[in-house]
């Protein structure tokens, strides 16, 4: 499976994201989908997540309120819409399909990962 996420760049604090990330074979419809990142200096860390018919998400509380996940099964792709964006929130973000039906902050859940997407979070 290759996952494929964009949408990352330069943007100003307070300001806004959005990543997508699509599949080119497993359908998303049939499986969660989640967003980590990781930060120069740090492990990677949960974001986000949504199960395979988009009913269900779950957020780190560093997000919560911030973030928005959500799908497009049609397209077979995730989005993560990120406002109010922190100075904290830079890092290489990554999209990554579950083994199942419904995601975990977990990343030993997930089967295949993207090659992430760089957002960078200016004062």
């Amino acid at each position: 499976v290759q996952l494929q996420a964009s949408g990352g760049g330069l943007v100003q604090a307070g300001n806004s994201l959005k990543l997508s990330c699509t599949a080119s074979t497993l359908p998303f419809s049939t499986y969660a989908v989640g967003w980590f990142r990781q930060a120069p200096g740090n492990e990677r860390e949960f974001v986000a997540t949504i199960d395979s018919s988009g009913g269900n998400t779950v957020y780190a509380d560093s997000v919560k309120g911030r973030f928005t996940i959500s799908k497009d099964n049609s397209k077979n792709t995730v989005y993560l819409q990120m406002n109010n964006l922190k100075l904290e929130d830079t890092a290489i973000y990554y999209c990554a399909i579950s083994r199942g039906t419904y995601g975990s902050s977990w990343s030993g859940e997930y089967r295949s990962w993207g090659q992430g997407t760089l957002v960078t979070v200016s004062s």
